[in-house]
């Protein structure tokens, strides 16, 4: 074989495990992504039995009720990842905040059936910390990829696009609610 055919064969290798590299990238972030989408439909699902609850304690607190359950609404229906961060975000904080409101209620507090929400929530929580954790590992890797010659001439030609991370907005919503 002679060197242009050598160099050919050469750069046509080179673009199949760069081309490959970036599907696989692109794959892990979906399937990432998917692993939240599960966490987070865990979270909305345990969220009216919390709130339901909850009303049964503390009629008065109906506002925070109600903009937790507004908040699990919107965010069911929005795609935009940015937006859907920021709502995620404001919803944990307010399970937060309906997690507290035990405290104000002892009677809520022993509950067992409660106890043991607080404990699933809790679980919950942790799981999607832990999947917002590999998704934005996952987003990170592709979009190093992306940026990175040679791999970015690739990218650029077959249409590979960057990711946004999903983000966290408030110090609580790191945390998990703690189980008392």
């Amino acid at each position: 074989m002679e060197l242009p055919g050598l160099l050919l064969t050469a750069l046509f290798v080179w673009g199949v495990i760069i081309y490959n590299r970036l599907v696989r990238d692109r794959n892990r972030v979906l399937a990432a992504w998917s692993d939240i989408s599960v966490q987070l439909k865990r979270r909305h699902d345990l969220l009216p039995k919390l709130v339901d609850a909850v009303k049964q304690y503390a009629a008065y607190e109906q506002a925070t009720l109600s903009a937790v359950i507004e908040l699990r609404t919107r965010s069911e229906h929005t795609t935009a990842l940015a937006e859907k961060g920021r709502l995620e975000s404001a919803l944990g904080t307010g399970m937060h905040q309906l997690l507290a409101m035990a405290e104000q209620y002892p009677e809520l507090k022993a509950n067992q059936n409660f106890l043991a929400l607080q404990r699933d929530i809790t679980a919950v929580e942790d799981h999607l910390q832990y999947a917002r954790r590999y998704y934005n590992g996952a987003v990170r890797n592709l979009n190093t990829r992306i940026d990175s010659f040679p791999d970015l001439l690739l990218a650029r030609l077959f249409g590979f696009r960057q990711r946004e991370y999903f983000e966290l907005e408030s110090a609580t919503e790191r945390q998990t609610p703690e189980v008392r």
